[in-house]
């Protein structure tokens, strides 16, 4: 089988998968994060599965009458390696009715013309980039040599001037590896380029392949400050309730500086403040704005 879910995501709601990989990990990324055990990586996908299969399992979904807002399209490694995505895009759009359509991707498919332009018929790419510092990206991401993560930034942002789609960057930190200010600035600057329409950071959740750990939340939040050219995401498994009190001029100068989304705002500002958010928005001084599927609120 190839399709799995409906699913519930965080970051993108009721999700139905498409698993381009069901038996075999291939990816051109060996993470040391990753959830799946560790493997060589691979410049292309040797084990491949049939755009019919895949579409008629899909119709049989949609037969079902199954609740869900994404048909995304993953695999066990990197979905981009799948030589057939453009064909299978094309077939997908043919028949998806009203859902949207989402690809989980490390974003190395820009350096390869045909999976560019295959990428611009999605509605939402996801892209991962856990450093900007050539360094670091290839001691975490341990992709195959001829990656060259500046060009790969380069082309992110060529990509994100030209889809008509939601582009999200999500980026996951290591302890001890890419959780200091050097490492977000740099991202910083990168996500500046590429300007995604938000940032998804997060750590260490599930067992990783390798022997890595993850941060605390405390230090994520932290971090996160670091990245102001774009609104920022942080994905928790858990969420510890803080209960902050700001003044009308302090949350105005906060949201005038960094756009925050609705799940942050309910576990660290207090009844309070929630309170005077909503007396701001009500008096048009907020306003909230939906970066693919997620609620950010900004001055």
């Amino acid at each position: 089988m190839y399709i799995f879910g409906p699913v519930n995501s965080r970051r993108f709601g009721l999700s139905l998968g498409i698993d381009l990989s069901p038996g075999l990990k291939q990816c051109n990324y060996d993470c040391v994060y990753c959830e799946l055990n560790a493997k060589k990586p691979v410049s292309f996908a040797k084990s491949l599965v049939a755009v019919d299969d895949i579409i008629k399992e899909l119709k049989e979904s949609f037969d079902k009458k199954l609740d869900f807002d994404f048909i995304t399209v993953t695999a066990n490694g990197e979905p981009s390696l799948y030589p057939y995505l453009k064909d299978l895009i094309f077939a997908i759009n043919e028949i998806k009715k009203d859902k949207k359509v989402l690809i989980l991707s490390n974003g190395s498919a820009v350096l390869n013309d045909e999976k560019f332009e295959a990428l611009l018929y999605f509605d939402v790419v996801k892209f991962s980039l856990d450093s900007a510092i050539s360094k670091t990206f290839f001691k975490i991401d341990r992709a195959i040599k001829d990656i060259d993560l500046k060009l790969m930034i380069h082309k992110m942002s060529e990509f994100s001037k030209i889809f008509k789609g939601d582009l999200i960057m999500e980026t996951l930190l290591v302890k001890d590896l890419n959780d200091n200010e050097v490492e977000l600035k740099a991202l910083n600057e990168a996500f500046s380029k590429i300007k995604p329409k938000r940032v998804d950071l997060s750590t260490i959740d599930r067992p990783p392949a390798y022997p890595v750990k993850a941060i605390n939340d405390t230090h994520l939040n932290f971090l996160s400050s670091f990245i102001d050219s774009v609104p920022v995401y942080i994905a928790r498994k858990r969420h510890i309730q803080q209960d902050l009190d700001f003044s009308k001029e302090d949350l105005l100068k906060m949201l005038s500086l960094r756009a925050l989304s609705e799940e942050e705002l309910n576990f660290r500002f207090s009844k309070k403040t929630i309170s005077l958010l909503k007396d701001l928005l009500h008096k048009g001084l907020v306003k909230i704005e939906n970066l693919a599927g997620i609620k950010f609120y900004k001055a």
